[in-house]
């Protein structure tokens, strides 16, 4: 229910306040740094909105009325209750500058964001010995990721899902390409002629579970060759996690579309092939995802993108 328009400001209860503490406007107004003038004024402009009279002025001070010691008292609980608060804003204000919540895709989570956050350390005490944000990461799939940043659970996201989510303000703080990925010896590795996108499309597939990045990122590049209404074949399994894929990949699973950053190391070694897919565009970008405008939000979150994207 709101407040009627009788209901004063905090600064009217703090000056009135101040009368009943120190006995006259005088004294109020050397407490609180104002003129004489300006507590009378004050004063009589806050009875005139209560419509009540507060205090009785005399030669020898402000004497409250009974109606004056009864709002004098309600006054001092409801200054203590807005000073609680205000310092509780302010704690918050100060967690916000020195700690962030930061959810981000499994890629970005395990490939990118410890190089970016012991960067951002090393950088703060280059800095005269200053101190890097503190960030609470969660690693989650791109979808989630845009749900806690839209519902609050978290300040900052990283996704990896085809163009930017509606709603959200996000910046291109990466890139990377999706590589088909097959065990050494895989059929498709003998092969003269490469594999199609309608080829691909019709293999079932190890994959992530549905609406993550990498997921969405497929089906996006072969709708692009093939059509929206392109009908892919059912996964020969969902599983949650690169390291999950990897291991379904090299048991015999299938093939699967991964990204290359969480693959390089498989595949410098041979322990996974590469099949091309001449005819997709499997290039991607990463996003970071705020509430709010184009601009980040100012503190943590700011500094720790500014840091990432100067990277």
């Amino acid at each position: 229910m709101p407040l009627s328009s009788r209901m004063p400001e905090l600064a009217s209860f703090e000056i009135f306040l101040a009368i009943a503490q120190t006995g006259s406007l005088g004294g109020a107004a050397r407490d609180l740094g104002l003129t004489q003038q300006a507590v009378s004024k004050r004063l009589a402009a806050m009875e005139a909105q209560v419509g009540v009279t507060l205090a009785a002025r005399t030669t020898r001070g402000s004497q409250l009325t009974p109606a004056g010691v009864v709002v004098a008292e309600w006054a001092a609980r409801l200054l203590d209750v807005a000073n609680e608060v205000d310092a509780g804003l302010g704690a918050l204000r100060k967690e916000g500058r020195e700690r962030i919540k930061v959810v981000a895709s499994q890629t970005i989570a395990e490939q990118l964001m410890p190089h970016w956050l012991l960067s951002l350390q090393d950088a703060a005490v280059r800095r005269r010995g200053g101190s890097a944000p503190q960030v609470i990461l969660t690693a989650t799939n791109s979808e989630h990721a845009i749900a806690a940043v839209r519902g609050g659970a978290a300040d900052l996201g990283f996704v990896e899902n085809p163009g930017p989510p509606k709603g959200l303000g996000s910046c291109v703080v990466g890139h990377d390409e999706l590589v088909i990925v097959v065990p050494p010896g895989h059929k498709w590795t003998r092969r003269a002629r490469p594999v199609s996108a309608g080829e691909l499309a019709q293999t079932p597939l190890v994959t992530r579970e549905p609406r993550s990045g990498i997921r969405d990122s497929l089906t996006m590049a072969l709708r692009q060759v093939l059509g929206d209404d392109v009908r892919q074949a059912p996964p020969v399994l969902e599983l949650s996690s690169a390291a999950a894929m990897r291991a379904a990949v090299l048991a015999g699973a299938g093939p699967a579309a991964m990204s290359r950053l969480a693959v390089a190391d498989d595949l410098a070694v041979g322990r996974l092939s590469a099949v091309p897919v001449p005819e997709l565009d499997l290039r991607r970008q990463f996003r970071a995802i705020w509430v709010g405008g184009r601009t980040p939000p100012a503190g943590a979150i700011r500094e720790l993108l500014s840091h990432i994207r100067s990277t």
